[in-house]
């Protein structure tokens, strides 16, 4: 073996010959990604009278295996918004370092100073209704390309007149703005509490942070019970036109399944 740095585990070329790397096929047809490998379940998220609230468990799933327990799903994007990620971790992770450039940039071309004392956003920054629509493009782009990436996102944060947005984007590119959403499993499970809240603008517009936040850390509570690919453990973020405030390990009050022995047929009980 050739143990020179360089080469590290490659058979000398003066003993056996250069190495044959014809075998890889590098000049093959392109590749792209079939179906997701590692991911993560719902995200759910609801508006409220100055702002949104976003939730995600931390959970990221190998198939059916609850592999890896300390996966964040969400990201604040400019201290202004906050961005929601389900479905594969992988692209995930490639959205989140594509984001991070995108708020280097807008770091550099955005003087602090000229940010108006209303709350408003200055013309050409990336509010949350901005980064949705780019967001849009990016996903509908790379599903032209028959190269999905397998997300469905969440966009909030306020929008250029600093009122309270909430977007979502799916694999196609598609979208749609709701007083509530949800991704995965919760489309199903925590909607219908989050509609109880606020099925419409005006509702959501009366309701108090308190409110939104008790609604959300009823839904993972729900979600936990009932999704077997969610965790007790969780982040939730609050955006207002103060910030984005992000607890990133947050814990369900630990009932664990205790319940369940009040159930006539769990585990020993025979009547």
């Amino acid at each position: 073996m050739d143990h020179r740095p360089q080469a590290w585990g490659r058979p000398r070329d003066d003993v056996y010959g250069a190495y044959d790397a014809s075998y890889l096929q590098t000049s093959g047809p392109k590749n792209a990604t079939q179906s997701p490998v590692v991911t993560g379940t719902s995200v759910i998220a609801l508006k409220f009278k100055d702002g949104v609230v976003m939730a995600a468990d931390n959970l990221a799933s190998y198939g059916s295996l609850a592999r890896f327990t300390d996966v964040k799903r969400l990201r604040v994007f400019l201290d202004s918004s906050i961005i929601g990620f389900g479905g594969d971790v992988s692209d995930m992770q490639y959205l989140d370092r594509h984001l991070n450039e995108l708020a280097i940039d807008e770091a550099y071309d955005n003087d602090p100073s000229t940010v108006p004392s209303d709350g408003t956003s200055p013309p050409g920054t990336l509010n949350a209704a901005n980064l949705h629509k780019y967001l849009q493009k990016l996903m509908y782009k790379r599903r032209n390309d028959f190269d999905p990436l397998w997300n469905q996102l969440l966009v909030a944060g306020l929008d250029a007149d600093a009122k309270p947005y909430l977007a979502s984007i799916d694999l196609r590119g598609t979208t749609f703005t709701s007083p509530t959403l949800a991704t995965g499993f919760g489309s199903a499970l925590a909607q219908p509490i989050m509609r109880r809240y606020a099925s419409t603008e005006e509702q959501a517009a009366s309701r108090t942070r308190e409110e939104a936040i008790e609604v959300a850390k009823e839904c993972m509570k729900v979600l936990y019970y009932r999704d077997a690919r969610s965790l007790d453990r969780y982040s939730i973020a609050v955006v207002t036109k103060e910030g984005v405030e992000l607890k990133q390990d947050e814990l369900l009050e630990r009932q664990s399944w205790a319940f369940a022995e009040r159930i006539r047929g769990y585990g020993t009980q025979t009547v």
